[in-house]
């Protein structure tokens, strides 16, 4: 006897948590993606495959390798900004923006464009388009032709920063754009217009962009036009998408929304959201990807229950009741890591540099993770950090070293990490008469210091660590002998992980940003490049 599975009948948001920022989804056939912003991270442009719009599997990321983005000395919250994930002529399109700077009110955002014959490659070598601003996107129009879409930079002080969206031709053939830039909209008077996707239906184009800036006051508006270069009128109902003014919502910043359509005819939005810990407080885990069920009547304007973001929305009718689906069986699990594969799981990420056997090494020691020492946590061109999102408020991070450090140059050990700017680093090093000691580094706007009083002598090189955050409370543990933990005794504010706090303000103009999220992992420094490397064995994360 068959027993038919039950419908699933529920998505529940955030579909990716933890640092998935800036969603962009496609479907091709049955199969769903969703591109998300990686910016400092390899691999750059984090991708999700579903079939289901249910259940999302991690591929890893698309820029495995410096021939595609080089991060060298990138600075914090620059990098890898908003990517477009599309499919036409046969191949799949990723178009990204390489932002460079925050200072003086220039971004220097660099865009490119690599393609593919699936999303498991080739991915062809970058072509370097426009440099006028980021956000930018590619609309593939019925009658052949493809156009690129981007927010508008102007530098000039005193003038909007984001002027507007553009739009130029992209001739796939000649892999350039050409024909002149039409600027086709201006934006509402929430102003920071950005993250422009143009979609075709009932002989409207319908423009959905991101407005008033990836905060508590972000919102998705959408417009619309019968000709492709305007004029767009805007939905009179006002944003499609927000939850600015609704500090009771689980769910805030929502906005920065793509759209994609089910076989069946349903539509649903992608866009990002966050989790703060408290109403308009910090949000940890960064920006999240949710998704949200889309009603959509013919020559009507799409609509989204009440306008806010929902923590459970309906799935796509006829969904069957399936397990999550499983991680390819080569990347091995993450959950709990044991190293016993060729190459790092899809949910590691490596700062800046790509994980390139010359520093990254599985093979040398089985079943080890060999991490060779880099530079300093604030440097920007070598370090050696792996690490993997924080995805819920309540999580521990476990994991075992083998470390002999030379000298107080050589540290090994775990991270809770943002950016090179705030982080605790729980470390094995060595004393000035050459005997190993575990010590807890804060770093804090820039400002590190040693913990006081929990500096420990060790006698042994195998020592296990842990870091649990628990809600806005961090602490760490550590073992020298399997199964007994001893707790530090102090506990750190885990809100300085966050892109609130990260955010550094000089008159009229950022210095520094915070769109990234939190980070737990393992590093290594060989600060007077001696060769110094630590071996790892065995890495756990669980939530709750």
């Amino acid at each position: 006897m068959t027993i038919a599975k039950a419908a699933v009948t529920t998505i529940r948001n955030p579909v990716l948590p933890g640092f998935h920022p800036d969603p962009s989804i496609l479907r091709v056939g049955a199969d769903y993606y969703i591109a998300t912003s990686t910016f400092e991270w390899y691999p750059g442009v984090r991708i999700h495959h579903s079939t289901d719009l249910v259940d999302w599997r991690p591929l890893g990321g698309v820029l495995t390798e410096r021939r595609l983005l080089d991060l060298t000395g990138t600075a914090d919250s620059c990098g890898v900004w908003a990517p477009n994930l599309t499919y036409a002529h046969g191949l799949f399109h990723l178009l990204y923006t390489d932002v460079a700077t925050f200072a003086g009110g220039y971004w220097d955002p660099q865009n490119y464009l690599v393609t593919a014959p699936s999303m498991a490659g080739p991915w062809s070598d970058p072509v370097v388009l426009h440099g006028r601003g980021f956000d930018a996107s590619l609309f593939h129009d019925e009658d052949g032709t493809t156009w690129m879409l981007s927010m508008r930079a102007d530098w000039r002080p005193g003038r909007n920063r984001f002027a507007g969206i553009s739009i130029q031709r992209y001739d796939h053939r000649t892999r350039r754009l050409v024909g002149p830039e039409h600027v086709i909209f201006e934006g509402t008077d929430a102003g920071l217009t950005e993250a422009p996707n143009i979609y075709r239906k009932d002989d409207w184009y319908y423009l959905v962009t991101a407005e008033g800036g990836t905060t508590l006051t972000h919102q998705v508006t959408v417009a619309r036009s019968r000709r492709l270069f305007g004029p767009y009128t805007v939905d009179p109902a006002g944003p499609t998408l927000t939850s600015a003014g609704r500090p009771d919502l689980a769910l805030q910043k929502a906005g920065h929304g793509s759209l994609v359509q089910t076989p069946d005819g349903e539509w649903y939005l992608a866009h990002l959201v966050a989790r703060p810990y408290a109403p308009s407080g910090r949000c940890v885990l960064g920006r999240e990807t949710a998704l949200q069920k889309v009603d959509w009547p013919t020559d009507g304007w799409p609509r989204i229950p009440d306008g806010i973001p929902a923590e459970e929305i309906p799935a796509p009718a006829g969904v069957p009741a399936s397990p999550p689906p499983a991680s390819p069986a080569s990347f091995g699990s993450l959950a709990d890591d044991h190293f016993d594969t060729p190459v790092l799981c899809p949910d590691w990420s490596t700062l800046r540099r790509p994980a390139t056997p010359d520093w990254v090494d599985l093979t040398s020691r089985p079943s080890y993770l060999r991490i060779h020492g880099g530079q300093s946590p604030m440097a920007r061109h070598r370090p050696s950090l792996v690490a993997r999102r924080v995805t819920d408020s309540r999580c521990t991070f476990e994991a075992t070293v083998e470390f002999v450090p030379r000298n107080f140059r050589q540290l090994a050990g775990i991270t809770a990490y943002y950016n090179s700017r705030n982080w605790y680093y729980l470390h094995m090093t060595a004393d000035d008469d050459g005997r190993p000691v575990l010590d807890v580094l804060c770093c804090d706007s820039g400002r590190v210091a040693a913990a006081p009083g929990l500096r420990i002598p060790l006698d042994v090189r195998r020592v296990g660590l842990r870091a649990r955050l628990d809600g806005p409370a961090l602490t760490f543990a550590y073992q020298t002998t399997p199964g007994s933990w001893h707790e530090l005794g102090r506990t750190f504010d885990a809100t300085t992980l966050s892109d609130e706090y990260a955010v550094t303000l000089v008159p009229g103009e950022p210095e520094a940003w915070g769109f990234t999220g939190a980070f737990v992992g393992l590093w290594v420094q060989d600060l007077g490049a001696e060769g110094g490397y630590a071996d790892f064995d065995r890495a756990v994360y669980t939530t709750g």
